[in-house]
């Protein structure tokens, strides 16, 4: 087993030995012999250890043999225990699993690359009054002895193996799926997603054939959960504070739905290529959406996210190595830190415009669909998909469309900059024009602010154009004092009373404006938000501001209540030094410790690396 392929978490585990037991080929039989195997462990990079086992040389080709590992696990990456208050209900302990990429070699031994997949099975003890879910096809629960047993009987890739433990109830939301979280939340995500996934699985199903894995569950997680989504297979990992926000809790779950055909089903064989799940999956959750709300919403939430692609465009520059689609991973270099939109939008564009070189949608629905059955539990190449759509479209092979002059596939895949084509979303116009007339008026630099009123009542517009339009209002600021004063005036009170995917945006617009009058209100969202993704992009505009001191002294009333890892994100944030206090005289809700940059410098965190603001890349799995 070559340390390319095995690797084991020396640094998490505290004990580790080896047994070899050779398995006759007959399987009604079984051997009781078993030998020693000798092993070592090697350092491999900073995210984990290979795991080298020396099998026995009179081992035959094809012999079944069994090789058991003992092991103990600790903290790592991929585990994640929450002490009571750092739940929604503030009841009980709380540990989940994020395997994604790379993080499973901390949690078990395996073969920690998705191009090996297997089944797998799980013995789980736990403390009465814990209820304990996990990625599996079959379950059964021992009262007596509180023990759980899980089977996974498909072959899967070691990172899609997950657990969650806690004080979690189950509903009903379909026949073949239910939803688990918090007792004090399981009202709440009952009532938004009832019969909302059984018509998205079905749609799904039209598109891309049967749902192969069963039960399609979702268990809500406190907000400690790193990212938005998680496509588990049997059980989507999904973050509680997207409750709030009903239309991204829609297309997050369509994503993580589509995801049980692109990604779980038919996997990328290297992380080099994970478009090859995330820009399908993304086609495939457009065009769920497409068939169930319509191609205007498709058209809006694509707008949504092609302003954040050109977003972080711009900020890595035309040239970045990260914006190919066959990124090459340096050894050393962890997976995860590949995760970015191009994979996700870059991605969907190229598949987008395979599904417009065949010219008609329901025939590149029958490719896809050809696709998954042909490749189902097993890890592919972008050759594997490409070669497929030419051997399907026999007339595309012949018209030699993979070397059309600026779109060849070749530069689709290893060519750095924005997508070669972006689709057409004019049959969102109608959603997203008031959306540029409005941000058009408050970002001219002849607007008169002294007759400047709201042109559009925003209460009637859907939650992804008021994003939208903050987000043109972020990408322009700083904006005029007076402009920010009159925006203040016209909608701050207003979107108070909206979700959190909107209240941030405006409270960035606030701190990147250092609009003191509505600082008090970023205080507020932070004492009440402890989830990465409403947290992260407000410390990372105040840490490059003059609103510093402010940050610093929100943080430390407020560090008790976060994540020990996000705790130590934000203070890499607020590492950078303080700056000189403004003047605050344009606001009594301003104020700021002497003491704060003291603490932080005790600390003494590891530098930060300049990341980009979560709000452009933190985006579901």
């Amino acid at each position: 087993m070559s340390s390319d392929n095995l690797y084991h978490p020396a640094a998490n585990n505290t004990s580790t030995s080896s047994d070899w037991l050779g398995e006759p080929t007959d399987a009604s039989s079984h051997s009781t012999s078993s030998c020693p195997l000798p092993f070592r462990v090697d350092a491999f990079t900073d995210y984990g250890s290979a795991l080298i086992i020396s099998v026995p040389a009179a081992l035959q080709p094809h012999e079944p043999f069994q090789v058991i590992i003992q092991y103990t696990a600790s903290d790592g990456p991929a585990i994640w225990w929450l002490d009571p208050e750092l739940t929604y209900g503030n009841s009980k302990l709380f540990v989940f699993t994020q395997g994604h990429s790379v993080c499973n070699r901390s949690f078990f031994p395996c073969f920690d690359t998705p191009a090996v997949k297997s089944t797998y099975s799980a013995t789980v003890k736990a403390p009465e009054g814990i209820q304990v879910l996990m990625s599996a096809t079959r379950s059964t629960y021992l009262q007596d002895e509180g023990i759980y047993q899980f089977q996974m009987d498909y072959p899967v890739p070691a990172y899609l193996v997950a657990l969650a433990a806690g004080d979690i109830v189950p509903a009903d939301i379909g026949p073949r799926s239910r939803v688990w979280a918090e007792p004090c939340l399981l009202q709440t995500a009952t009532s938004k997603l009832a019969g909302l996934v059984e018509r998205w699985l079905s749609a799904a199903e039209e598109l891309y054939g049967p749902y192969i894995w069963g039960r399609y569950d979702i268990v809500f997680l406190p907000p400690s959960f790193p990212i938005v989504a998680m496509e588990n297979p049997c059980l989507t990992f999904i973050i509680s504070s997207i409750l709030e926000s009903d239309e991204f809790l829609i297309i997050d779950v369509i994503h993580e739905i589509a995801h049980s055909w692109f990604g779980n089903a038919v996997t990328n064989a290297t992380w080099e290529e994970m478009w090859l799940s995330e820009g399908l999956a993304t086609y495939a959750q457009r065009r769920i959406t497409t068939e169930t709300y319509g191609a205007s919403f498709t058209c809006l939430e694509t707008a949504f996210r092609l302003d954040a692609l050109h977003r972080q465009m711009k900020l890595l520059g035309d040239d970045t190595p990260v914006s190919k689609l066959q990124v090459k991973l340096e050894p050393g270099v962890n997976p995860s830190n590949l995760m970015n939109l191009f994979t996700y939008e870059k991605g969907y564009c190229f598949v987008y415009y395979l599904s417009q070189l065949c010219g008609d949608l329901q025939r590149f629905d029958a490719f896809l669909r050809a696709y998954i059955e042909k490749f189902k539990f097993t890890s592919v190449v972008a050759q594997d998909l490409l070669d497929s759509f030419l051997t399907f479209f026999p007339e595309l092979r012949e018209q030699c469309v993979e070397n059309l002059e600026g779109l060849e596939f070749e530069r689709w895949l290893n060519g750095t900059g924005p997508p070669l084509v972006e689709p057409d979303l004019s049959q969102g116009c109608n959603l997203t024009k008031p959306v540029e007339t409005l941000s058009m008026l408050w970002t001219s630099e002849s607007l008169d602010c002294s007759d400047a009123t709201p042109s559009m009542d925003i209460t009637k517009w859907q939650t992804f154009q008021t994003v939208l339009f903050l987000d043109r209002l972020l990408d322009r600021s700083p904006l005029s004092h007076e402009a920010m004063m009159k925006l203040s005036q016209c909608y701050s009170c207003l979107l108070d009373s909206m979700n959190a995917e909107i209240r941030i945006r405006w409270l960035q617009i606030v701190v990147r404006n250092n609009y003191y009058p509505d600082l008090y209100k970023v205080r507020r969202f932070l004492e009440s938000q402890m989830s990465r993704m409403y947290t992260i992009p407000l410390y990372e505009d105040l840490g490059t501001s003059t609103l510093k001191p402010f940050a610093l002294e929100v943080f430390y009333q407020t560090q008790h209540r976060l994540h020990p890892n996000l705790r130590k994100t934000i203070l890499q944030i607020l590492a950078q030094g303080v700056n000189p206090a403004p003047s605050c005289a344009d606001s009594n809700e301003y104020s700021f410790s002497s003491d704060s940059a003291m603490v932080l410098s005790e600390q003494t965190p590891e530098p930060s690396t300049g990341a980009i603001s979560l709000r452009d890349v933190n985006v579901s799995a």
